[in-house]
């Protein structure tokens, strides 16, 4: 299961890295214009100082971000159908939909069609300055599709599809047909420690933290901002 799970974080992080530098690009322009933008900062949303308290972003960092949120989304949210055209620029040679779709409603998290800046920057916070246990927890979530609290073969049979279709046909060495399925065998076997057909929480968690390939994927997220 590690050769797909460091496929999954680094389809994270990748993403991470593009609506960053996406976000963030009018900070390349002039110094001096740049100083001036931010003083123009005005349009932000309420509580920015509850959101700096909240994550592990400055007030500045904030605002730097919001701007960039603004600007490539005035509306102030974003839908499902922009995530997926903004996520499938970074992965050409695959078919990124279903994955950006599992991402985007682990971003959503109030379930209503729509990441408000509030929702991005939380989640950001998370996967680029949380805790160990705070990523885990925020990936199994992404696992987690219907909710429930578990994580089932069904679910992660179309996680693993999704990311073996992001990645592409042209993914090195060739993957077989059947890897998918091989793949949700081995994660079950690893992770199911009661083996009772489901993946708590807290057997993820303990499961994740005795892999060593999975802790150092983590680890790339450290490097995002």
């Amino acid at each position: 299961m590690s050769g797909c799970s460091k496929r999954c974080k680094h389809g994270i992080v990748k993403f991470a890295q593009a609506v960053l530098k996406l976000i963030t690009g009018t900070l390349r322009k002039d110094k001096i214009e740049d100083e001036l933008e931010m003083t123009t900062v005005c349009h932000r949303p309420e509580g920015l100082e509850q959101l700096e308290a909240q994550t592990n972003f400055t007030k500045r960092e904030l605002q730097v971000l919001y701007r960039g949120f603004k600007n490539e989304c005035p509306s102030g949210v974003v839908n499902e159908e922009t995530f997926k055209q903004i996520y499938a620029q970074f992965f050409p040679h695959g078919d990124a939909s279903m994955y950006a779709h599992y991402l985007f409603n682990a971003f959503d998290t109030a379930q209503n069609g729509s990441v408000k800046f509030e929702d991005f920057v939380m989640a950001l916070s998370i996967l680029l300055r949380g805790t160990v246990h705070e990523k885990l927890r925020w990936t199994f979530n992404l696992y987690d599709i219907n909710k429930d609290g578990y994580i089932n073969k069904e679910e992660m049979m179309d996680i693993v599809k999704a990311i073996y279709d992001m990645m592409g046909k042209y993914t090195y060495p060739v993957l077989k047909e059947d890897a998918p399925r091989q793949h949700v065998e081995v994660f079950f076997q690893k992770m199911d420690k009661n083996k009772d057909g489901v993946v708590t929480l807290d057997e993820f968690i303990e499961s994740c933290q005795e892999d060593d390939n999975i802790m150092q994927s983590l680890q790339l997220f450290e490097n995002v901002m």
